[in-house]
């Protein structure tokens, strides 16, 4: 990822795993196309670019199938050759199934699910025409074990690890790889708007006894985007400090 011409999409960019992953992409000299519905931390973000490569903010609504169409766009206009996709923007609330609105749950799949769907599939053909690229989806350790007051996130994030695996499949014919990060509870603003009951219980329960830092996951993430995972696809790996111990 040294070559200053590698081109990445991030979503979810201006705080958190997503943040923290356009920074170490930057370092290494990539350009990263940093996609947030925060319009101030996406412009901050740009001001970060001290490093090898440059940063380069696109408003996107994942929630509106309009948006993302529109950030592709934008985009694919400037950058026709895209060599990463890291789908990293999530959102969730805790609550019993029952108590989830008809709103609620669509919310929570679109940004966790459609949205990251209908970008990769928008950026998609650039990487086949080139035939190469990295692709690596955040999904969560729900999507893999379930998580009581999830049902609905869990779902989602299951979903994009499915996508992940049929994507894989379908994909490997043009030297595209797509791999699935499953993080655990992580030092984050989505992590810290839970209750703080449930936010002492998540770490006590995990074997670290300590919440995951959005640098750990980042690094995690840039084995998927680099040249270090040239014959791993189809991969799913948890970074959650062994909460799930799932195999």
């Amino acid at each position: 990822m040294s070559n200053q011409k590698h081109v990445a999409v991030v979503t979810g960019a201006a705080s958190g795993i997503g943040k923290a992953t356009v920074l170490a992409l930057a370092r290494k000299g990539v350009h990263v196309c940093a996609l947030d519905i925060d319009r101030e931390g996406g412009s901050r973000l740009e001001e970060h670019a001290e490093a090898k490569g440059s940063i380069e903010y696109f408003h996107v609504d994942l929630e509106s199938r309009d948006s993302v169409l529109k950030a592709a766009a934008e985009v694919l206009a400037k950058h026709p050759n895209i060599d990463i996709i890291v789908n990293t923007a999530g959102w969730d609330r805790i609550q019993p199934f029952v108590d989830n609105t008809t709103e609620f749950i669509d919310k929570v799949l679109s940004i966790n699910l459609i949205g990251p769907v209908l970008l990769t599939k928008a950026l998609l053909p650039s990487m086949i025409a080139a035939n190469r690229g990295k692709i690596v989806n955040v999904a969560s350790d729900a999507g893999r074990v379930g998580s009581m007051g999830e049902t609905v996130y869990a779902a989602a994030k299951g979903g994009v690890i499915a996508f992940t695996k049929s994507l894989a499949r379908e994909t490997s014919r043009y030297q595209v790889h797509v791999n699935c990060i499953c993080p655990g509870p992580t030092d984050t603003p989505l992590f810290h708007a839970q209750p703080d009951k449930l936010k002492e219980a998540l770490v006590k329960a995990i074997p670290f006894r300590r919440l995951a830092k959005p640098e750990e996951t980042a690094n995690a993430i840039l084995f998927f985007a680099g040249a270090e995972s040239d014959y791993v696809t189809a991969q799913v790996l948890s970074v959650s400090g062994g909460l799930t111990m799932a195999g």
